[in-house]
């Protein structure tokens, strides 16, 4: 095959790997283990093939791509923040790259890959569980701005847009004391991501303010989706002395939640307080009418275009940090207080 004709897509189908791995070997990415490394440098060599970097980046320099990767696309809000972003990328002249890790890093690896292969001109993350600093590296080697958003990413040399989790934490807690309650609950969430943590620290913080001891049996972790709204629900229900409302996660969860509590029949809002954490569109809508915190989706996912709008303008990868500020939206799902003892009663 002629030096000329050989493209990527040879070198990827000789090595038996995808295209997006071979452009990081082409990059000198240090995600890519030594053995595939040696793989594809060999088939390399053996077709002849040379990386025009010059190309390369005179590509990525003309680009009019924002690549957008998000940890999971099945949750509303992080719909809802596409959308925001969207707005403000179109308006620009932008074009939105869009792709979903599903919480893989290996995936989110690939994607990326993919993206800087295409050109991109910035990229907005909000990284996938188990996500380093490492990772952006080649990035920002390569003078490519990034802002992460949503969850934070410690040590990693780029802007950040994040909501002010500790203090909707607190005030929804606040709120359920305020009702009388005494059990609360904290349901959802994975145990090594920075929004649960920020978030179970505003509720233990409220429930000290108030006096109350946290009970860690109150505290249920589950996947932050519908479903694993529900599963915190039928492990809560095999407790002897059970939360009478209970703060979520997000409002996926909180949606499980009350589809768990009608199961076992307890009405969401009468028989148990819900509040959630987001503002989706859904929340206004849903029966009961779901109290949450409010973090303006679409409106962060503006925000976060206009700080890497900002950055690709000035040529430069300057660090911002930004924290939204959030507020509690008091609807009727947070019910009425009742009696520790009622669940107990019902079920």
């Amino acid at each position: 095959m002629s030096r000329s004709r050989t493209t990527v897509v040879d070198i990827a189908h000789a090595a038996g790997v995808s295209k997006s791995t071979v452009s990081l070997v082409l990059q000198g990415s240090p995600l890519v283990n030594e053995k595939t490394r040696e793989k594809v440098n060999s088939v390399i060599a053996d077709l002849g093939y040379v990386y025009n970097r010059g190309a390369a980046n005179l590509r990525q320099a003309r680009s009019k791509i924002v690549g957008i990767v998000v940890n999971d696309l099945t949750n509303s809000f992080f719909a809802e923040l596409a959308v925001g972003m969207d707005m403000v990328v179109q308006s620009a002249g932008y074009v939105q790259f869009l792709a979903h890790s599903g919480e893989s890093v290996d995936r989110q690896r690939e994607v990326i890959a993919s993206m800087r292969e295409n050109g991109i001109a910035g990229l907005i993350l909000s990284p996938a569980r188990g996500t380093e600093a490492a990772d952006l590296k080649p990035l920002i080697d390569s003078g490519i701005p990034v802002v992460v958003v949503v969850r934070n990413l410690s040590g990693a040399k780029v802007s950040t847009l994040l909501s002010d989790n500790y203090t909707g934490a607190k005030a929804a807690v606040r709120h359920l004391v305020s009702l009388g309650h005494t059990r609360i609950g904290f349901m959802g969430g994975f145990l090594d991501t920075a929004v649960f943590a920020e978030r179970l620290r505003g509720y233990r913080d409220a429930l000290q303010e108030a006096g109350i001891a946290a009970d860690e049996a109150l505290i249920v972790h589950s996947a932050p989706s519908r479903a694993g709204g529900v599963a915190a629900v039928e492990r809560m229900m095999l407790l002897a002395d059970r939360a009478t409302a209970a703060l979520c996660l997000n409002d996926a969860v909180a949606f499980g939640v009350c589809d768990g509590l009608r199961t076992v029949g307890i009405e969401p809002g009468k028989g148990f307080g819900v509040i959630g954490f987001d503002d989706v569109i859904e929340a206004k809508t849903a029966v009961p009418a779901l109290t949450t915190v409010s973090v303006d989706p679409q409106g962060m996912g503006q925000r976060a275009a206009q700080l890497l709008l900002k950055q690709i303008n000035a040529g430069g990868n300057e660090q911002e940090s930004l924290v939204t500020s959030v507020r509690l939206v008091v609807r009727q799902s947070c019910g009425a207080p009742v009696r520790n003892n009622h669940l107990e009663e019902m079920a």
